[in-house]
């Protein structure tokens, strides 16, 4: 059974900058994908972006060029650097990891972002 973790949420003003971290108990090497998601109230849960074995990555378009995903295996933790936050940024936040789709899941941490 793995557990993810994630932390580094919080209250932030537009134009700021936040880092969440998802620690995973297992070994995320494992796993073919790590994901982050986010859901706002009355929103359904959303792809932010993905992380695959070799590297590769995938972003949805409001984040892209502002958002970036990156993991470190030695580590077994999965980031997610947030720059030029945006008030509609504000959600909670997931990491998810599994092969061809998430399997596990974190429960998640809140990112405020005040106009």
């Amino acid at each position: 059974q793995v557990q993810l973790v994630e932390s580094g949420g919080g209250v932030v003003q537009a134009g700021g900058s936040l880092r969440l971290s998802c620690a995973a108990s297992g070994r995320i090497v494992s796993f073919n994908r790590m994901y982050w998601f986010r859901q706002a109230p009355g929103i359904p849960r959303d792809l932010v972006a993905l992380i695959n074995s070799d590297g590769s990555t995938q972003y949805t378009d409001p984040v892209k060029d502002r958002f970036t995903i990156s993991r470190d295996n030695a580590k077994n933790t999965v980031y997610l650097q947030m720059n030029s936050l945006k008030p509609e940024d504000t959600a909670v936040y997931y990491c998810a990891a599994g092969n061809f789709a998430p399997s596990y899941w974190g429960q998640g941490t809140q990112v405020t972002v005040s106009s």
